[in-house]
């Protein structure tokens, strides 16, 4: 399959309307874990997101340039931890598809792997913490190991949502240890991750254009 520059612009306008749709669920998630503001957050990063979108990247035809720029959009718009994660995932996938006008299977499958590996390093959590690796970790193995097998990049996003989901749905009963939830103890068990919330919703998203 191919994916043009055209329609990673178009992903990128639907996470905007997913993100404004779901505001008010991540920050009722995050009122049990944090400050209650998460879905706010990504609201406000993902509107610059959209007027970035609007008056620079409509027309641009280098998919690296598209994903480079909505991490940096992100990262200057929200001043909270999540700015530079998200930022550098989609920095680090848009440099593995530098250049390129459409991309392939292989290319994809390359640009959400690099997307995985950067939020991992940035944030240095690990399966287990009650972050957004507890989404996104699970996701990239399934699909690193499924398009090994199969070189079907749609077939292998499809399974590796579902692992995703699971890690996602896993946060309910996990004590977070990063954070200033960390600080409940016992009492962050029961609550789904906002931060592992969002990031199902921003990889779920990209079946849209597929």
């Amino acid at each position: 399959m191919e994916i043009t520059a055209k329609d990673l612009v178009q992903y990128f306008y639907s996470v905007v309307d997913v993100i404004e749709k779901e505001k008010d669920y991540l920050s009722e998630l995050d009122r049990h874990l944090g400050d209650g503001d998460h879905g706010v957050t990504m609201s406000i990063g993902f509107q610059s997101v959209k007027e970035k979108l609007d008056v620079d990247l409509a027309n641009e035809t280098d998919c690296g340039k598209i994903s480079t720029t909505v991490g940096m959009t992100f990262l200057n718009a929200v001043g909270s931890s999540v700015g530079p994660l998200y930022a550098t995932g989609f920095m680090r996938g848009g440099m593995v598809v530098k250049g390129k006008e459409v991309l392939n299977d292989e290319n994809l499958t390359e640009y959400w792997i690099a997307f995985v590996k950067g939020v991992k390093e940035r944030g240095q959590a690990n399966v287990g913490e009650k972050t957004m690796i507890d989404t996104l970790e699970p996701f990239g193995k399934a699909l690193q190991e499924i398009f090994t097998s199969t070189n079907n990049f749609k077939k292998a996003f499809h399974k590796a949502l579902q692992a995703a989901k699971e890690g996602m749905e896993s946060t309910k009963e996990l004590l977070s240890k990063k954070g200033r939830s960390s600080r409940l103890g016992e009492r962050s068990k029961g609550a789904q991750d906002p931060g592992a919330t969002s990031a199902y919703f921003i990889i779920k998203t990209f079946e849209k254009i597929l």
